[in-house]
């Protein structure tokens, strides 16, 4: 009787074991799938895009606009699958903007900064580069108005929207 309880305790213990690895297996699988890799996965598309604009930035300083093109298109590709995962980040927004307006698709860029306006109207970056958006497509009164939410801000955006006011 003794060796059938002490039995029963034993097989019992063991199965409890078992279950809880099984249970505790499955909760470290789940775990992988989690919107903390979505994170991971926008912020590395991110990075990944900004490393390239900033690329592609140098490559236009110098002259080389062909290849400076051909980074903002993949930094671009990168950004749209950013933003797939988080939508509402104004920081995607404005490079999306940028990149689309480097390509020369205006229209589409300029959504792109009022959707980041909506979420954060006082963004530094994306109000610079709407202006000078406004700035390339001839509409200084509203170049004029992104200057203007700039003013306050004692930031390179405001130095630099006003130098390219200025000069058109």
């Amino acid at each position: 009787m003794v060796v059938d309880h002490q039995l029963h305790n034993m097989i019992k213990k063991f199965i409890c074991t078992i279950l809880f690895c099984l249970l505790t297996q499955s909760s470290f699988a789940a775990g992988n799938d989690d919107s903390g890799s979505n994170t991971s996965n926008y912020l590395d598309q991110y990075k990944a895009a900004k490393k390239l604009v900033n690329r592609g930035k140098k490559l236009e300083s110098k002259g080389k606009n062909d290849k400076a093109l051909k980074l903002y298109n993949s930094a671009y590709e990168k950004l749209l699958e950013a933003n797939k995962i988080e939508s509402r980040n104004p920081d995607i927004l404005n490079y999306l903007g940028f990149t689309l307006r480097k390509i020369g698709n205006f229209e589409q860029a300029e959504k792109y900064y009022l959707q980041g306006l909506e979420i954060k109207p006082d963004h530094n970056g994306i109000n610079e580069y709407l202006g000078e958006l406004y700035v390339k497509t001839q509409r200084m009164d509203l170049a004029k108005e992104r200057l203007a939410v700039l003013k306050d801000c004692n930031c390179e955006e405001y130095k630099e929207l006003k130098e390219v006011i200025e000069k058109n």
